[in-house]
């Protein structure tokens, strides 16, 4: 097979080698608050499309090792005021949204570079505002959002024993997901329920395939 020929084939929706699904975007960008279950949801998109995955935070730890806190201040943020994440939780939300729209300029010209030269990729983190994607784009996006604050302590406490119940970060958590959730709605991006389990990616990977717009594909309890 030719490089035309095979390129035809990828753009046609297989790759003529392993089977695997072929995505109709060029960047995927899985957003939602912490303790969702985002990450685990892209890494299996990941290995269903077989694409790279690229998580936000190390984008954080590559600018916070070239800047100062005078240059980026609110990217600083978290390491310069460790003491304000125990803080009320509407002050912790209010700061993440902070850390988010600041970080928005380097997301976007990771965003831009992977549609510029053709090469499909994941995005996934908390900090990943909604807006970046579009509806039938060649960047889409989901947001995982769980709108039980029990069912977040519970995913904290399976992967994070030995750090007890933490209920005020769930409580925070939650508060973020629901303003994500809110600007998915605005900018027509699923919401997407991260239980059950077992078939969130069948579920993510339909509604990426219909370019389906705003809304929750399961019920996850409400974000108004």
């Amino acid at each position: 097979m030719d490089g035309d020929q095979e390129v035809r084939e990828v753009r046609a929706g297989h790759d003529g080698r392993d089977g695997r699904e072929v995505p109709g975007w060029r960047v995927l960008v899985v957003g939602g608050a912490s303790g969702m279950g985002k990450t685990r949801l892209a890494r299996e998109l990941a290995r269903r499309y077989g694409v790279p995955l690229v998580e936000v935070d190390d984008i954080v730890e590559a600018l916070l090792a070239v800047t100062r806190p005078e240059h980026l201040p609110e990217v600083h943020y978290w390491r310069t005021h460790p003491e304000a994440a125990d803080r009320e939780p509407g002050f912790v939300i209010e700061r993440q949204i902070a850390v988010a729209r600041a970080l928005a300029p380097a997301v976007e010209a990771v965003i831009a570079n992977h549609v510029d030269t053709d090469t499909p990729v994941i995005l996934e983190g908390d900090y990943l505002l909604p807006g970046a994607a579009t509806p039938n784009g060649p960047v889409r996006g989901v947001v995982v959002h769980d709108d039980s604050e029990d069912r977040v302590v519970a995913n904290y406490l399976s992967r994070e024993p030995e750090e007890g119940e933490q209920r005020h970060r769930a409580r925070v958590s939650v508060g973020y997901g629901r303003w994500l959730a809110e600007q998915a709605d605005a900018a027509g991006v699923p919401v997407v329920a991260p239980r059950p389990w077992h078939d969130v990616a069948d579920r993510v990977a339909l509604l990426l395939a219909d370019g389906t717009g705003p809304g929750k594909d399961h019920d996850s309890g409400g974000h108004g």
